[in-house]
């Protein structure tokens, strides 16, 4: 799997489902199942997982005299 170690299989992105709406997926093996399901059938497809953003700085903790050389 890309990027995460340990990522539990979803339907949303398994290589033999497509997306019916945000909440089911038309899957080759079981027909229409919820997005976040899963099955021993899952093909983990990276192009169909949208990651997640990552998080803004907080710089409010600094000060002008941080940047000064």
């Amino acid at each position: 799997m890309l990027f995460e170690k340990k990522m539990e299989p979803q339907c949303a992105y398994c290589a033999r489902c497509t997306p019916l709406d945000e909440e089911q997926v038309v899957c080759l093996k079981k027909g229409v199942v919820p997005a976040g399901g899963s099955c021993r059938a899952f093909r983990y497809d990276p192009l169909k997982r949208v990651p997640p953003r990552p998080n803004a700085p907080d710089f409010s903790h600094l000060k002008n005299e941080d940047f000064t050389l």
